[in-house]
C-alpha cells in the first residue's frame, strides 16, 4: 500500500469518498458532493491534513486529522467499500501511528453510536470510550 499527503487538488476525490462515508455510517449530514468538496478544500488550506491510502495505484481510503495540543483528532477515516475487510484500515492506522502520529500522546475520534461496524473496528484497534455526547432535538411540549 502507498500513503501520501493530499493537496487541495485532491478535494474532489476526497469529497466523493466523504459522501460515501456519510451514507455508510448513517450520518445525518445532507451536504452535496459539491458542498463537501468546498469544505474539504477549506480544511486542506487550513488546520487539517489528509493522508490518502492507495492500493495498486488506486485510492483505497483516507484519514483527515489535525494536531491538537494534547492529542491528534481524527475527524474522518474512510476505506472504500470495494476494498473493505482486507486489512487496509488496520494497515493504514498502523502506518499513521508509526509515521505521522508517533509523538502523539493519544488519538481521539468520534464514532456514531449506530455505526456498529465502526465501533467494532475501533475497539479491535485498541480504542475505548472516553466520552459520550448526548443531544436532544427539541424540547417537549408540556
Amino acid at each position: 500500500m502507498n500513503y501520501r499527503f493530499a493537496a487541495a487538488s485532491d478535494a474532489a476525490l476526497l469529497a466523493g469518498m466523504n459522501h460515501q462515508l456519510i451514507r455508510d455510517e448513517g450520518h445525518r449530514n445532507t451536504m452535496t458532493v459539491a458542498e463537501l468538496e468546498d469544505r474539504m478544500r477549506r480544511w486542506l488550506e487550513g488546520e487539517y491534513r489528509v493522508v490518502v491510502f492507495e492500493e495498486n495505484r488506486r485510492p483505497a481510503g483516507y484519514a483527515l486529522f489535525h494536531n491538537d495540543a494534547e492529542f491528534v483528532y481524527l475527524r474522518q477515516f474512510f476505506v472504500c467499500r470495494e476494498v473493505r475487510r482486507q486489512g487496509i484500515g488496520r494497515a493504514a492506522m498502523q502506518w499513521l501511528l508509526a509515521n505521522v502520529w508517533n509523538g502523539a500522546a493519544r488519538v481521539r475520534l468520534d464514532v456514531l453510536v449506530g455505526n456498529a461496524a465502526g465501533i467494532a473496528f475501533w475497539r479491535a484497534l485498541g480504542f475505548g470510550i472516553y466520552a459520550l455526547t448526548m443531544e436532544r432535538e427539541s424540547a417537549p411540549k408540556c
